[in-house]
């Protein structure tokens, strides 16, 4: 079987803050990471569930994924036949936690 790879609406935004990040000290690496991180995605599409879980499902309460790129994390859930890429963050973030409810 293989699964779809949907990108969450932020991720294209992150790819892009990350590329330009890694650009400042070392344009050919970033280059070679962006051009790369497209094969990572893909690799996805075959036993997605090989990756681990995250930090975030606990905290989430539900499965989420990760598969490590370099020195970041590209975090997903596995739905029927889709992989849903919900964000790539590098590695020395916090994990992510759900919005904190405002107090009436």
């Amino acid at each position: 079987m293989t699964f779809d790879i949907i990108l969450g609406p932020s991720v294209e935004a992150e790819i892009e803050e990350a590329y330009a990040w890694i650009a400042k000290c070392a344009p050919q690496a970033a280059a070679a990471w962006y051009n790369g991180r497209i094969d990572a995605m893909q690799s996805m599409a075959e036993m997605p569930e090989r990756c681990p879980l995250a930090p975030e499902s606990r905290t989430f309460g539900r499965e989420i994924r990760q598969l490590l790129y370099g020195n970041y994390r590209i975090l997903f859930t596995v739905e029927a036949t889709a992989v849903h890429v919900a964000h790539v963050r590098h590695g020395a973030r916090r994990p992510l936690r759900p919005p904190r409810r405002r107090r009436r």
